[in-house]
């Protein structure tokens, strides 16, 4: 429109899937400053992919890291629970009693790895009031890797926001979102079929003012726009070689995708598959997945730029 003034009235810093790692937490929360955004949004899979229990015996400590059997003196406990949540596990001093409990009943390792989240979640939520200047909006959704037990803690927190399945403004947007994902192999707990899924994201949209600027922060990426690439796996969760090549195949949601192209928010932001970072425009919607690499300690973001009236004006891909 002639004569409109086009200068950003809003920065979103949006990041995702870091799986319990504290390093790129606490990045998410620098970047507010870094970057001199509005708002930051972490959009899902934020809690560790397990528990390492490490046996504290002799003098010594002694756990399994990606497999293998480590043994460190016990000056070297800071070190080895830091590589522990580097590759997205929590973990947890155990005595001799309470590792064979561990081994013998699931159900209190459950408890145990529940506890563990909860713990750092809680954490993590007075690191951003101690941190954050108020005029910066934190906003946290849950993803599919999230047990459901998580929503309730992240709402009681202060200065976090979670609008999971809601629509919450922010300055001239509206951000819509959404943790659910159609199924994987793994069956997390925020999983559905397509067409559930289509109605679960439809309900969150229907409600949104006529002519209002939405945000669609959902998780599971669309389906087939290069944001959702991954490797093909069989039946045992191994890589399908076809040509002597791993096959890369599209994962993403098919109702993820026509939600988009029928309600056309302004700006997609997704996660999910960590490997496939890409920017990709639906119809008029400008879609992003800044990808994810945890466990290298390498915090990715994108940061979207919004002019006064909730229209996007540009976007930068972040890494640090």
């Amino acid at each position: 429109m002639a004569g409109r003034d086009r200068k950003r009235a809003l920065r979103l810093y949006f990041a995702t899937d870091v799986h319990g790692s504290d390093r790129c937490f606490r990045k998410f929360l620098a970047a507010a400053d870094v970057y001199d955004a509005d708002a930051l949004v972490l959009g899902g899979d934020i809690a560790g992919k397990g528990l390492v229990p490490i046996r504290s015996h002799n003098g010594s400590l002694s756990a399994k890291v990606r497999g293998e059997s480590v043994t460190v003196p016990l000056t070297e406990e800071g070190r080895l629970r830091n590589e522990i949540n580097r590759i997205g596990f929590y973990s947890v001093i155990a005595g001799d009693d309470e590792m064979e409990r561990m081994d013998a009943d699931p159900a209190y390792l459950a408890s145990a790895f529940a506890a563990a989240i909860a713990e750092q979640v809680v954490g993590w939520c007075r690191l951003a009031e101690e941190r954050l200047k108020p005029s910066v909006r934190c906003i946290i959704t849950p993803g599919n890797d999230d047990p459901l037990a998580i929503d309730p803690v992240l709402r009681s927190a202060p200065r976090i926001e979670c609008p999971e399945r809601e629509l919450a403004e922010i300055g001239p947007i509206l951000l819509a979102s959404c943790g659910d994902v159609t199924p994987t192999p793994w069956n997390t707990e925020r999983e559905f079929s397509e067409d559930e899924l289509a109605e679960r994201l439809s309900a969150i949209l229907d409600p949104a003012p006529k002519g209002a600027k939405v945000v669609a922060n959902f998780h599971n990426p669309p389906y087939g726009s290069g944001l959702d690439y991954a490797a093909e796996l069989d039946k045992t969760l191994m890589p399908v070689i076809r040509g002597g090549r791993p096959s890369i195949i599209p994962v993403g949601s098919k109702a993820v995708r026509e939600v988009i192209k029928k309600y056309q928010p302004v700006v997609g932001l997704h996660g999910h598959i960590h490997e496939s970072k890409a920017a990709q425009r639906i119809g008029k919607t400008m879609c992003f997945n800044p990808g994810s690499e945890y466990s290298s300690d390498v915090l990715r973001g994108v940061l979207v730029d919004f002019d006064g009236e909730g229209d996007y004006l540009d976007f930068l891909f972040t890494a640090g």
